[in-house]
């Protein structure tokens, strides 16, 4: 694959928007460091959707307002025979140098109480909107936030990987599912200077509670323990020791493991 064929895969809006494996996302994070077109690209596709973000951020419809006041006025409409019919008109009759005058003082104060209703609501809808806008942009941060720091474990695992890979004395072994597990697979590092022997085993399932995956190395025909796996050694801290092997294999055991493999359980075999 050249380089525009890798740049138009997808790989890079994948890797922008958290859908990336930690596996690709290593690939991509070195290649960019030793490929200028690949990273163009990448701060090109990452303007570009930082760009389509801004234009999709919603703002407060701009008729808020005219749908709560057509709504105020319908419900006045549908009450107006009885308040027409209860509409009372004060008579004033104030005395000045000998002249009567009167004035009609009308209820002017229910528009007035209208008019401050449907400010009210105005308000109350407009704090309801920004309330509601504001929860959701702190779920995208909180999501971002763990998006971010899922990418940076595994940017961190991918560069732990690359480091014990760059070793001239390092032999990769691909152990691959038997029939009964087609799916698991895993790989173990076999620096044949000191024969410590790693394991990455992030691709099996997730042991049951009180099991254990334990990693064997067949030398000569017999099973030989070669280490129990946890999460916490994959690929950083050896298992274990192996000077010869033609072969590995893991199988789930209980935990702190056994002393024969058992071999119904066996979830991945591969040659050296």
């Amino acid at each position: 694959m050249n380089t525009k064929e890798y740049i138009s895969s997808g790989i890079i809006e994948s890797y922008i928007l958290g859908l990336a494996s930690p596996e690709e996302a290593g690939i991509l994070e070195c290649v960019m460091k030793n490929n200028a077109e690949v990273k163009a690209a990448f701060e090109e596709a990452q303007k570009t959707l930082e760009d389509l973000a801004t234009v999709q951020a919603m703002t407060p419809p701009d008729d808020l307002k005219s749908k709560i006041w057509a709504k105020i006025q319908k419900e006045e409409v549908t009450e107006a025979p009885i308040s027409e019919v209860a509409e009372p008109v004060i008579n004033l009759k104030i005395e000045e140098k000998g002249k009567t005058a009167e004035v009609k003082k009308s209820n002017n104060w229910k528009n007035f109480a209208i008019a401050a209703s449907v400010l009210f609501l105005v308000s109350i809808a407009g704090n309801m909107y920004w309330i509601n806008q504001q929860s959701e942009t702190k779920k995208e941060i909180a999501k971002l936030t763990t998006v971010n720091t899922s990418q940076d474990l595994a940017l961190q695992k991918m560069n732990e990987k690359w480091q014990m890979l760059s070793g001239s004395n390092m032999q990769i072994i691909t152990l691959k599912g038997v029939e009964k597990h087609p799916e698991s697979k895993a790989t173990v590092f076999w620096d044949q200077k000191t024969k410590e022997v790693y394991l990455n085993a992030e691709s099996l399932p997730k042991a049951p509670k009180g099991m254990q995956y334990q990693l064997w190395a067949i030398a000569d025909g017999k099973p030989v323990n070669a280490g129990m796996y946890t999460e916490e050694k994959d690929s950083k801290i050896a298992l274990s020791k192996i000077p010869k092997a033609q072969a590995f294999a893991i199988t789930l055991e209980k935990e702190n493991g056994s002393e024969v493999p058992t071999m119904e359980n066996m979830y991945v075999m591969g040659g050296t």
